[in-house]
């Protein structure tokens, strides 16, 4: 009921209506709000001077938006140019739900009567604030509208609902709670007023007094006002005039506006106007059950945005506090390496002080021992140990040689820390990829077989918005087997040949990117056709051959035999397939049987171990595979006739026929892989391939095992 409220408020003061009428563009007024915007027109715009010039004018004139200047582009609100006589033209204001209107500038002195029952000025023009559509009023004014009885009762109704507890009515200070209400009087009152001003005495004695939430239906359902015609004041509505859509009285028909126009019973179009406001809400309320369903959808996102911002944060301050640890760590190693060098330099330093301290003290007592030797006076005694004193001093002299006094060790560390392209790292260091791609949707509707091939479609959900790389698709074996990969790329669209005839596949993609693979998208069954439609191929075939039929007649330009193969493959399955002999000329002996697509096309076929044929000219024919000639039997062919081949790769045989009949026995076995149909022929032969046909009578199971 809360929603509602707004519907039931005025677009002028913005509070409930009060005694609404009801405009011709179908939106309502508080008949004093009405009476405040009013403003008057010139003389020569009225409907009275129109009449008078004979010009056709309604009750309800519409004026030129641009002409009248009624409508401000400037501020979007209303301007007046003339005002009513007793007011000066005022600036306009707002209304509490943000309309423009012209409230009275100056209030009325206090001889004048109120706005509400003042008489509406001549010439006065009426702007709908909500729809902005400009009306001259006639000589009714305002009593011209209808009132909105249905809309008065709703507020009544509403406010009603909305009143926590009846309170009393004749409190001057705080209301009190009411406990009863006087159905004649329709007061409530509470229980010291209703000793004060209802006492059980008198004619209030007849009144009946009721408890306050009785009371409170009785109001609503006690009857209205019927509502009366706005042109014949003391007649209620009885019809509804279909050509005006509105209510009118019994005068209106006999003597008034609607007299020529079709009218139906007032009751009947109620019920029908129910009916069809009943069909239309059915519609909005679905609409606003979606809308429901929709701020829900949006409400569960603000909390999933929500959780999803605090779990990512902290993956992002897990991963930056990783990054932090890892450099801790290598930071240690790094200082590890400073200490051992500075250990070693100090090492290397104090080796060498110790070793030159030990023979610096050497040196110096023999320096002084010498000194002492030289002060002795003795020759003969210092010549004894002389020669020995001098090789001893040479001797020392030269272990201080070179290098002795030159440091083994530098001051300076030999380590110089490369940071440039971690640091650079750092600053490159943002999101690239933060989720894996969402599972692919199959496109059903162009998604498709054709013979043994199969067409997959697939795209991104629409709102995805995360970054794919390629997609990978997916087939089983068509036996219900493991899925295997038959394409990966960057397309959307892929076509799959080779396929198994008569066989039911199942097909499934998936995205991947840098982060990684998205999970597989529904899976997808596709059956393929159960006979094969195929032509000759072209692209395959000796440069001899003709072609002619969209491909399904063939013949040659050479004397010598060339070979034509079809172009589907069969690997599995039963396939039949018909050949007509269209021209045959000088007894030739084509081959007619299967080939691998490697198959020597400039020889007979069956000449070579690719090959698996039957050859035969107008009296007889043999097998051939791998120039071995076998099963000579009788019967040729004729123009006319009709070359039958039979592949039944389930019991891995090869049979063929003349005119429906079998010719020889199962002329191959154990034939595995992949086979093409195939034919050789010279230029005194044409044939056509017929294909797509059931497996002929003459073929059982008994017949195949002979």
């Amino acid at each position: 009921m809360e929603e509602m409220e707004e519907e039931l408020k005025c677009p002028v003061c913005g509070s409930f209506y009060r005694e609404p009428i009801i405009l011709p563009c179908s939106h309502n007024l508080c008949q004093a709000c009405a009476r405040n915007i009013l403003v008057q027109t010139p003389e020569a715009e009225s409907p009275q001077s129109r009449r008078a010039s004979g010009s056709q004018v309604s009750d309800y004139d519409y004026l030129d938006l641009d002409k009248m200047s009624l409508y401000s582009e400037a501020d979007s609100g209303y301007g007046s140019y003339g005002g009513f006589a007793s007011a000066p033209t005022t600036p306009c204001q707002k209304s509490p739900n943000g309309v423009r209107v012209f409230p009275p500038a100056v209030p009325p002195p206090p001889h004048l009567p109120p706005a509400s029952l003042a008489p509406v000025p001549r010439n006065a023009c009426l702007t709908c604030p909500q729809c902005h559509r400009s009306l001259i009023l006639d000589e009714r004014g305002l009593r011209g509208f209808p009132k909105n009885r249905v809309l008065e009762g709703v507020i009544d109704r509403y406010q009603q609902s909305k009143a926590a507890a009846l309170r009393c009515q004749l409190c001057e200070k705080a209301p009190k709670e009411a406990t009863a209400m006087c159905e004649q009087c329709d007061v409530f009152y509470c229980e010291p007023c209703r000793l004060r001003c209802h006492p059980p005495r008198g004619p209030l004695a007849k009144h009946r007094l009721v408890p306050p939430a009785q009371g409170r239906v009785s109001r609503r359902l006690s009857p209205r006002k019927i509502s009366t015609c706005t042109d014949h004041e003391l007649e209620n509505h009885s019809m509804y005039c279909v050509q005006c859509k509105m209510p009118v009285c019994y005068q209106c028909l006999e003597e008034g506006k609607h007299s020529s126009h079709e009218v139906k019973a007032l009751g009947a179009m109620w019920k029908l106007h129910k009916s069809q406001l009943s069909q239309a809400l059915n519609g909005l309320s679905d609409r606003a059950k979606e809308a429901k369903e929709f701020l829900v959808q949006l409400r569960n996102m603000v909390q999933q945005i929500q959780e999803n911002s605090v779990e990512f944060e902290a993956c992002l301050v897990a991963q930056c506090d990783a990054l932090i640890d890892a450099l801790n760590r290598r930071k240690a190693q790094l200082l590890s390496r400073v200490n051992k060098e500075h250990e070693h330099k100090l090492k290397v330093v104090r080796d060498q002080i110790s070793h030159c301290t030990v023979k610096l003290r050497q040196t110096t007592g023999l320096m002084e021992y010498c000194l002492e030797v030289i002060k002795e006076n003795d020759p003969s005694g210092f010549l004894q140990i002389s020669d020995a004193l001098i090789r001893r001093v040479h001797l020392t002299e030269d272990q201080w040689g070179k290098g002795t006094l030159t440091p083994r060790m530098t001051t300076d560390f030999d380590l110089n820390l490369d940071s440039a392209p971690l640091l650079q790292s750092i600053h490159q260091l943002d999101f690239v990829q933060m989720k894996v791609p969402a599972p692919p949707i199959l496109q059903l509707e162009e998604c498709c077989t054709h013979n043994n091939s199969a067409t997959l479609s697939w795209k991104q959900p629409p709102l995805s918005t995360v970054q794919v790389e390629g997609y990978i698709l997916e087939l089983d074996d068509g036996n219900g087997g493991q899925f295997r990969e038959v394409y990966v790329g960057k397309e959307t669209m892929c076509t799959v040949d080779g396929l198994h005839f008569n066989s039911t596949y199942s097909a499934r993609v998936k995205a991947f990117n840098k982060t990684g693979v998205s999970p597989y998208s529904k899976t997808l069954v596709l059956q393929t056709s159960e006979v094969a439609w195929f032509s000759f191929d072209p692209g395959s075939a000796h440069s001899d051959i003709l072609f002619s039929n969209d491909n399904l007649t063939v013949t040659c330009n050479s004397y010598d035999d060339r070979v034509v193969l079809g172009k589907t493959g069969f690997s599995k399955g039963l396939h039949y397939w018909e050949l007509s002999i269209d021209r045959y000329d000088n007894h030739p002996d084509p081959a007619f049987g299967v080939a691998r697509v490697d198959v020597l096309k400039d020889v007979m076929l069956g000449k070579d171990d690719k090959a698996w044929a039957m050859y035969v000219d107008n009296n007889r024919s043999w097998f051939m595979h791998n120039n071995s000639h076998t099963n000579r039997t009788e019967g040729g062919i004729t123009k006319g006739a009709t070359v039958g081949v039979l592949l039944d790769l389930t019991r891995r045989t090869l049979t063929f026929s003349i005119n429906e009949d079998q010719q020889g026995p199962v002329a191959f076995e154990n034939m595995e892989g992949l086979f093409f149909p195939a034919v050789s022929l010279n230029r005194n032969v044409q044939v056509t391939l017929h294909t797509g046909l059931p497996v002929p009578e003459f073929y059982t199971p008994r017949g195949a095992m002979q």
